[in-house]
């Protein structure tokens, strides 16, 4: 193989190993309550799930109700090899419109966040 031919090679070799971890960034895959579901009765906690796995330190969520009323929520933990965030919800949420803004940090170093909204009914 001539010099050429394998500086290419390694050359594709090394784009591919980064391209792997450039797209490495934890998204929202699905969520419980998910968004913009109408749920009957207060959840007693929020299931977040990612596509990756997650550094708890820097990781959690923040619920608001009404007039942007925080809502007190208890201590985050990881399930599901880390990829899953729950957030518990202490306290009974009357009927209206929460949202939801989690913001977390990959094992691998990414940080990434976002909203969502949710209704409780009566």
């Amino acid at each position: 193989m001539s010099k050429s031919h394998s500086f290419l090679a390694l050359s594709l070799a090394a784009v591919l190993a980064f391209s792997g971890q450039a797209f490495a960034h934890a998204h929202l895959t699905t969520s419980d309550p998910a968004d913009k579901s109408v749920v009957a009765g207060s959840p007693a906690s929020l299931e977040l799930h990612f596509s990756e796995e997650l550094n708890i330190r820097f990781s959690g969520a923040q619920i608001t109700g009404a007039g942007m009323t925080e809502i007190k929520a208890g201590e985050a933990t990881l399930a599901d090899e880390g990829k899953t965030l729950t957030v518990p919800i202490p306290t009974t949420l009357d009927a209206g419109t929460y949202s939801v803004e989690w913001h977390v940090l990959s094992t691998d170093g990414h940080k990434t966040n976002g909203r969502y909204s949710f209704t409780v009914k009566p």
